[in-house]
């Protein structure tokens, strides 16, 4: 369950020095995890404690959970509107747009056996920050990518889903937007571009290396595509897993060891 978490590892160095190249060092003294991993975690947490709580009340569980984990690490890179949400007792209800609901929904595609669960869990874990029509489209696509990779579709079968489920527009290539691409943390200019990173990729490092290469929101362009990257490859190098371990600290681990034991290893 580390493809997300690595492409965030990654792509931290990048978010706001971006580079135009898929050449470039996948570790400096500078990377680190950043909310992107943090909130992934968050939603892991909170589909383990389903299993022994239930469901009940999951829009509000969500909530609970995400403010929990921002009060662990505030210093992670958290959006201002994010914090000022996560750092109080309200259950306020936020309508963002932008990518922050789409880069931690991996799990969700690991933890449903179908498209409609997925689905309809995903728009649960948006209540709360991103009741917005375009956010929740996105990250439904970015959960529901990872669903069908696991599954085993092929990538024709995934873009042809994802465009008739959630609306995605996914009809430009990765090189006829490279040059002009910038920061852009909106849902519809950043979350097609991870998956697209995706499709047009031969591995999970290249997958990772083509989201990055673009510039741009980086670490989230490349958590989204590294977390559809693993479900489809079925694995990621040794070396960048091990890595990537490396920058993550006990308590992340130990919740992502749970989720990978109960979730993913029967695949």
């Amino acid at each position: 369950m580390y493809g997300a978490i690595a492409g965030d590892v990654i792509g931290s160095v990048y978010e706001r020095n971006n580079v135009k190249t898929e050449d470039f060092p996948l570790f400096t003294k500078y990377t680190r995890f950043t909310d992107d991993t943090v909130l992934t975690v968050a939603v892991m947490a909170k589909l383990l404690a389903d299993r022994t709580n239930g469901p009940e009340h999951g829009r509000k569980n969500y909530a609970l959970w995400y403010k929990h984990y921002y009060r662990m690490y505030p210093h992670a890179g958290f959006g201002h509107m994010f914090s000022e949400w996560a750092g109080n007792d309200s259950d306020s209800v936020q309508h963002s747009y932008g990518n922050g609901a789409a880069m931690r929904v991996s799990p969700i595609g690991w933890a449903f056996e179908s498209e409609k669960d997925v689905l309809r869990e995903t728009e649960k874990s948006c209540y709360y920050t991103h009741n917005h029509p375009e956010a929740i489209a996105h990250a439904k696509a970015a959960a529901l990518a990872v669903f069908l990779a696991r599954k085993g579709c092929d990538k024709d079968e995934i873009k042809s889903a994802l465009v008739k489920r959630t609306g995605i527009r996914l009809s430009f290539t990765l090189d006829e937007i490279r040059d002009s691409y910038a920061f852009d943390s909106r849902s519809k200019n950043s979350v097609p571009q991870g998956i697209k990173a995706f499709l047009e990729s031969e591995s999970y490092e290249d997958a990772v290396r083509k989201a990055i290469s673009i510039g741009g929101d980086s670490d989230t362009i490349a958590c989204i595509a590294g977390g559809i990257a693993e479900a489809y490859y079925k694995e990621i190098p040794e070396n960048i897993l091990s890595s990537v371990k490396g920058y993550i600290d006990g308590t992340l681990k130990a919740v992502i060891s749970e989720f990978d034991g109960i979730f993913c290893t029967s695949e």
